[in-house]
């Protein structure tokens, strides 16, 4: 039956879902790959919501409908992957249909591993929806590849090498990911570079307009949520565009604004650290100094 509508499914297990899209049960109870072109259940029946408790990076094939994650929507038509970590909402429109694969992966089924604690680091899993990762056909036969030898190995009678092989296939594909991700983010500069012109703006008219006197210190988190991307999606575009992150872009405008005021203004250095959002004047000394090697006095007196 479909669940009340904004409800969404929660699968607590790879097992359940499998059961709920009408596939066999899963070969691992940890890890599985799915080909979505043979699913078995009529997705009407279905909850158009989901939280999915363990990872899932998807191959889609020829998407039509739309498919949400977060707070936007996957913006790819041909095809590409699509990553989703655990207790996101993913959300899929009634008419979508793709084919193509999804990997199933349980947090348990690499924890005991370094990939279980650097997993986080692969930013695509936190990325805001509207930047699935397009592939070149180059790119598509390297990914197919990795997940037919994942694919394989689930086919083959467990061993005591069954978990190392597959968390290092696991981990190949995700660093494949991160440097066709690398990638993109060059070829799409265009996009990129208004999403930094849209940033700049935004830095300007915080520390413009007193907004940092009443709302305190620009963090990272609220300025990639005024731009509607992830934090991460930003530092990694900015990285690719500037060389520097999202927080060393805020530091950067907050030291260029301090050194106006303190070359243009009688202010005494407290005044400046609470115009510019800090609570206690030493943390706005300790980042001056380790910005310009010089103290906020220090850099009034040489400006004289």
């Amino acid at each position: 039956m479909k669940k009340e509508e904004n409800t969404p499914l929660i699968f607590n297990s790879i097992s359940d879902l499998h059961r709920m899209l009408g596939l066999p049960k899963p070969l691992h109870p940890l890890v599985s790959l799915v080909d979505n072109s043979r699913i078995p259940v009529d997705k009407h029946q279905l909850s158009t919501a989901f939280i999915l408790n363990f990872y899932k990076v998807s191959y889609k094939v020829g998407l039509r409908g739309k498919i949400r994650y977060g707070q936007g929507y996957y913006d790819f038509d041909e095809g590409g992957l699509v990553f989703t970590s655990p207790n996101q909402i993913l959300a899929i429109s009634e008419d979508t249909e793709y084919a193509g694969l999804s990997l199933l992966i349980h947090p348990d089924f690499i924890r005991n591993y370094p990939l279980g604690k650097n997993i986080k680091n692969f930013g695509f899993f936190s990325y805001a929806a509207n930047e699935a990762l397009h592939l070149s056909e180059k790119e598509r036969i390297v990914i197919h590849t990795i997940l037919k030898n994942i694919g394989d190995e689930l086919q083959t009678t467990i061993d005591d090498f069954s978990q190392d092989v597959m968390v290092s296939q696991i981990e190949l594909l995700l660093n494949y990911s991160n440097r066709f991700y690398k990638r993109q983010f060059i070829t799409r500069k265009a996009v990129s570079s208004d999403l930094l012109t849209k940033m700049e703006t935004l830095l300007d008219d915080y520390f413009n307009n007193n907004t940092a006197l009443m709302k305190g210190v620009l963090t990272v988190q609220t300025l990639a949520e005024q731009l509607n991307v992830s934090p991460h999606y930003l530092s990694d575009m900015l990285r690719s565009l500037t060389g520097q992150n999202a927080q060393q872009h805020i530091h950067n405008k907050l030291i260029e604004k301090a050194k106006e005021i303190l070359s243009n203004s009688n202010l005494s250095v407290a005044e400046i650290a609470y115009q510019l959002g800090f609570e206690h004047p030493q943390s706005f000394n300790k980042l001056f100094k380790r910005k310009t090697n010089l103290s906020p006095l220090a850099f009034r007196q040489s400006f004289n």
